[in-house]
Formats: structure tokens, sequence, C-alpha cells
């Protein structure tokens, strides 16, 4: 997600809270928070699956292989 829609939620935030917003920015709101969510979880799991792990028998396990949720490059 790039500055400028992060500056535009913040916008239409404010907006929201000084005066209300017309149906179209409700939407463009909407799909713009949607859009900053999903970004959000992409890197954390991102992040996650390049954990490694050692294990109490000294075995290290890289947690997106070991939940299954690590993508193929």
């Amino acid at each position: 997600m790039d500055n400028q829609k992060i500056q535009r939620i913040n916008e239409l935030y404010r907006k929201s809270k000084a005066e209300g917003l017309t149906e179209a920015e409700k939407k463009e709101q909407k799909i713009l928070r949607r859009e900053y969510i999903e970004a959000v979880k992409g890197n954390l799991l991102s992040q996650l699956n390049n954990i490694d792990v050692e294990e109490k028998d000294g075995t290290v396990v890289n947690l997106g292989e070991k939940y299954g949720k690590k993508k193929e490059n």
C-alpha cells in the first residue's frame, strides 16, 4: 500500500468526523481500509514465514513450513 492511499484513508476519516461522508466516499473508505488490512496481514505473514524456531531437541523449524503457509518462490 502506498503512502498516497494511506493519506486518503486519513483524509476520509477526518472528513467523516467533521462533516460526514457521501455514499461514494463511504464506499471508497471501505475499499481502502480493506486493502490496508490485507497489506498488513500479508506483511505479517511474510515475516512469520521467515522465522526459524529452535525446538527443545535442537532442530530448527521454519514456522511457514511447519504450519503449511509458506509460499514457494
